[in-house]
Formats: structure tokens, C-alpha cells, sequence
């Protein structure tokens, strides 16, 4: 495949065959050097293939490979001609992040660690096929899938600031129940306020460097401030929701007069009845995802208050922003000059709006929204900002984390004979886990680089540094 460099952060795929738009990577040299990549440059190209695609196919720094889409890959489509995908959005749907900054430091943190860390794992369900003590009834069910964050706030989990500090207010509009499978139904009634498994986790952080002062002040990012990170989606609600819209997709994708460059990217036009089906059921998925996190954040806040023994106003639990991952969204972004309302699929990839965007609530209006990058568990996770060039490059879209270095199988092989949990005490970092493999799967190295991922896309203008936050303890799923 003919890569050719742009600079020092910005790659090209040139348009070839039936690519319809050109590729474009950010990706540095020392990112590059992975020989896998290539298997993700590929799904760059076939992405650029798909009908309506709209001014280039394009990639973070993070990108791997993943199911159709490369994990890291951000595609728009003309909202009329256009296709959406389920293989563009993954199978987690919303899987997402959430950061909480809090009034404690390190100091005072540090000699109540584990018993913190071991309230967290006590208090949050976790694990493959996890359930947790919300137990919806259908009609409840259907009550979280139309209102998202909201719905748990209703139910008294959390505060009705925390909309405000949730992208979207914590709901996508569009969601119709009945576009959802009874499988999926089934599956997601007793999965609400559960972590899942896999690179799912709560972290315990705390404010390691400032690289904004300004920014970070607004946000509440102080230097040895303790922080809350938490790591999840859609469970298996969202999974099967994808898994239903692909096989749907997969078998009628000729009737559209679509050629697949593989078969991994069943879509359908946007406006037709199987993508506005699509459309609503991944809502619910999103709104779950939402919930899921709202719920979970709460459970985190009851755990500190009684570890710590102090109230509400005293701990100062408060959310600073949740992003989602995995979804596509109905935008209006600058295309060669001029407005143009298009479907975003952000796989693997975080929305990373400009200063003044009207998406934004009044707190980040002058900042930009706030964008999570976490790392792996043994090294350091990132507060970015959005910026104007996002818009103007990437549909207003960043990197979302490190981005997997090895596959699972791999990782596991490669910690054979190593305890990770006793490498990571060694630095001051305390795990719990759930499942034998789950740490060898999840060790550090496993993953690229997070602060070559973060220059990247810093270095680029697509997001900008604001603080960096150091792991202290970590409840992996």
C-alpha cells in the first residue's frame, strides 16, 4: 500500500481502486514502526470505499485493528446518500469514560488505599456476565433506553449537574425500544450498574502534571488532587444490538446496490428503514451505556464517603466530563466551506469539540470540551481539550486511549511465569481483578505508549495537553 508521509503527525493513503476519498493517519514515526499496522491501514482504505463518504477516511494515533472498522477510526457520511454502520460505532456501544475529580490528595488517600480499593471491588459488580442489584422490569427497561444519564439521576444515583458534565446531557435523542431485538432486551435487564470485563476499569488517580494551568483550573484539575476514572459501555445489551444489525446489514447489503470491501462492513443508507432502525436501537444502546456509567459513578461516591467517612460537600465527588467511544451522531461539520449535516462514526475515537461550540454546556464553552485519555493501568492517563483544528480536520474528533500493542493471546504468553499484580504493588499501584487471565490480558504492555499517542495528536492540533494522571489503584473487570 503506497503511505505517504505528511509530516510528523499526519500520514496519507492516496485514493486507489474504489476508495472514493483518500485515507489520513496521525501517526509518528515510533508508532509506525508496528509492522500490524498495516492490517489497520487496510481497513482505512476499505472505509474510504463505502457510499457517501465524505472528505477523507481517517485514523488516530491509537488505531488498531478491529471488526470493519480499524478501532481508532473516525468516518462522516452525507446524511442523505450516506451509510451507517455498525462496524463504524463496534459492538460496545457508548463504551466510554468518565472522570471525577475529588477535594482529597494523595497524602490523605494513600494509608486508606486498600481498603478503598477493596470497597470498590466489593461494591462494583464486575467480570464477564456480571449482574448487579438493579433489576429493571420491562417497562423500567424501556424508561432507561429513552432517557439515559437521566434516568438514573431520577432515580436519586447522582446529581442533575452531572447532565451538564455528560456529553449530550446523557441521552441521544431518537430512541425507539422497538427497535431492539427481545434478545437484547433480555440481556441488558440485569446488567444495569455492572463494569463488564476485558479493559473495563475504576481507576483511582491523582493529578500527576499540569500542562495547562488555565484549563486545568476550570476543570478542577489541581496538582496531588485524587481522581476517579471509570471505563465502560453498553454490556451485552449493546453487544447484541450490534450483532443483530450486522447480520441484518450483512445479508441485505446487495439490495442497496452496495459492494462491500468486506463483508465486516454490512451498512445501509442512513435514511433507508434498516439504518433508521439501526439508528434508534443504537440510541438505547448509547442511553444505556449512559445510565450504566451515571449508576456506576455513584456507587463510586457511596464508597469514599464511607471509606473516608465524610459527607457529601466534604469529598466534593464531582464529574468533570464523560465521553463516549463507540457511536455515530447526526452533525453538522465545515466540508470544503460549507455546512453540511453528516452521520459521524467514531470507533475507538473521542469527540473533541472547539471553544464556542454550541454542543457545549456554558462550563466548557470557553475551555473546549474535555477529552479522557486513559492509559493502560500501569502508567498514566490524559486530560486533552478540544480544539478548532478538530473541527476543521477530524470532524471534531481525537485519539480515545492507548490503543492495544498486543492481541490478548499474545499478552497472555508474554506474561507467562510473571506476577503483574506484585510488579504493580512494586510501583505503588494496587489492582483487583476478576478472572485468571484479565491482568496478563491487560498488562501494561499490552499497549502503545499513551504519552507518544497524546503527543500525536497534541503535536497535531487535534487536542490539546491539559494534565496527566498517575494510576494508584485500579479495579479491572
Amino acid at each position: 500500500m503506497d503511505i505517504r508521509r505528511i509530516d510528523a503527525y499526519r500520514c496519507e493513503i492516496p485514493r486507489t481502486g474504489p476508495m472514493r476519498v483518500p485515507g489520513r493517519v496521525y501517526l509518528s514515526e515510533a508508532l509506525m514502526a508496528d509492522p500490524k499496522q498495516r492490517e489497520a491501514f487496510q481497513q482505512v482504505a476499505n472505509v474510504a470505499a463505502l457510499p457517501g463518504i465524505v472528505s477523507a477516511s481517517l485514523a488516530m494515533p491509537d488505531m488498531h485493528w478491529g471488526y470493519g472498522f480499524p478501532i481508532g477510526g473516525v468516518a462522516a457520511f452525507d446524511w442523505h446518500d450516506g451509510v451507517i454502520s455498525p462496524g463504524g460505532v463496534g459492538y460496545d456501544i457508548n463504551c466510554g469514560v468518565r472522570l471525577a475529580t475529588t477535594a482529597l490528595v494523595e497524602a490523605e488517600v494513600r494509608p486508606r488505599l486498600k481498603d478503598l480499593v477493596d470497597a470498590l471491588y466489593r461494591h462494583i459488580p464486575c467480570g464477564v456476565g456480571s449482574t448487579g442489584a438493579i433489576q429493571l422490569s420491562p417497562k423500567e427497561e424501556k424508561r432507561v433506553l429513552r432517557k439515559g444519564s437521566r434516568w438514573a439521576i431520577e432515580e436519586g444515583l447522582g446529581e442533575p449537574e452531572d447532565l451538564a458534565h455528560t456529553e449530550d446531557r446523557g441521552c441521544l435523542p431518537g430512541a425507539d425500544p422497538d427497535a431492539v431485538s427481545d434478545r437484547a432486551m433480555e440481556r441488558g435487564r440485569r446488567q444495569l450498574g455492572t463494569l463488564g470485563a476485558g479493559n473495563h476499569f475504576v481507576e483511582v488517580g491523582v493529578v500527576d502534571e499540569i500542562y495547562d494551568p488555565v484549563v486545568a483550573e476550570a476543570f478542577g484539575l489541581v496538582e496531588s488532587r485524587v481522581t476517579v476514572m471509570l471505563h465502560t459501555g453498553s454490556r451485552g445489551f449493546g453487544y447484541q444490538v450490534c450483532d443483530d444489525f450486522l447480520a441484518e446489514m450483512g445479508r441485505h447489503a446487495h439490495d442497496h446496490g452496495i459492494v462491500l470491501p468486506d463483508r465486516q462492513l454490512a451498512c445501509a443508507p442512513i435514511q433507508s428503514e434498516a439504518g433508521r432502525r439501526y439508528r434508534s436501537a443504537m440510541a438505547c444502546a448509547a442511553n444505556y451505556a449512559w445510565a450504566n456509567r451515571q449508576v456506576l459513578m455513584h456507587r463510586c461516591r457511596e464508597v469514599f464517603e464511607r471509606v473516608f467517612a465524610l459527607g457529601p460537600a466534604a469529598l466534593s465527588l464531582r464529574l468533570l466530563y464523560d465521553v463516549c467511544h463507540n457511536i455515530a451522531k447526526e452533525e453538522v461539520h465545515l466540508v470544503d466551506g460549507q455546512p453540511r449535516r453528516v452521520c459521524v462514526h467514531r470507533k475507538g475515537a473521542t469527540r473533541a469539540f472547539a471553544p464556542g461550540h454550541e454542543a457545549l454546556g456554558d462550563d466548557f464553552k470557553v475551555t473546549g470540551q474535555p477529552v479522557i485519555i486513559p492509559g493502560d493501568m500501569g502508567t498514566a492517563s490524559y486530560v486533552l481539550v478540544g480544539t478548532a483544528q478538530a473541527m476543521a480536520e477530524t470532524f471534531g474528533s481525537t485519539c480515545h486511549g492507548a490503543g492495544r500493542l498486543l492481541s490478548r493471546t499474545a499478552a497472555k504468553k508474554r506474561s507467562r511465569g510473571r506476577a503483574i499484580y506484585r510488579e504493580l504493588e512494586a510501583r505503588g499501584i494496587l489492582v483487583r481483578w476478576t478472572g485468571r487471565a484479565t491482568l496478563a490480558e491487560e498488562m501494561p504492555e499490552a499497549y502503545k505508549d499513551v504519552s507518544e499517542v497524546v503527543a500525536v495528536v497534541h503535536g497535531a492540533g487535534i487536542s490539546r495537553r491539559v494534565a496527566r494522571l498517575r494510576p494508584m489503584a485500579v479495579v479491572k473487570g
